[in-house]
């Protein structure tokens, strides 16, 4: 410990009726460092007030600033404007829209659609395969 916190702390163990000693008593300093010890005993800090704090500070609760800055979900203010509006935009615009959205890469493309087949229709008529059966089978 260094000699002055234990003045300090010697200071505050005194006797309240008592103060510093009479300038008479008190040990003489001469020497180089004498000017530099009493302007840090001046400066010393009055242990009622911390000079780190802002004046008029209000400290601020965690759960205040954890919803401040939560993430705020906007999906039911967004749908009800989006439906409010009376106008549709045509089918190509919106194709338009979102292939300029989507990206290059293989999983941003919409999977292809497989067109469907229309079932082919038969060229043989009915009669044809009677003629075919009489003629194979040998029935009349």
């Amino acid at each position: 410990m260094s000699a002055s916190l234990v003045r300090r702390g010697l200071e505050l163990l005194e006797a309240p009726g008592r103060g510093r000693a009479p300038p008479g008593l008190q040990r003489g300093r001469d020497g180089p460092g004498a000017a530099g010890a009493a302007r840090r005993r001046k400066a010393a800090p009055e242990p009622g007030r911390n000079k780190a704090t802002v004046k008029g500070r209000v400290v601020k609760s965690a759960i205040e600033e954890y919803h401040k800055k939560k993430a705020v979900n906007h999906l039911k203010a967004n749908l009800r404007y989006m439906l409010k509006g009376r106008f549709v935009a045509s089918k190509a615009v919106t194709e338009q829209v979102l292939a300029q959205n989507r990206g290059r890469k293989s999983k941003d493309q919409p999977p292809k659609k497989a067109e469907k087949k229309k079932p082919e229709g038969t060229v043989f008529t009915e009669e044809d395969f009677r003629k075919f059966e009489r003629e194979y089978f040998g029935r009349p």
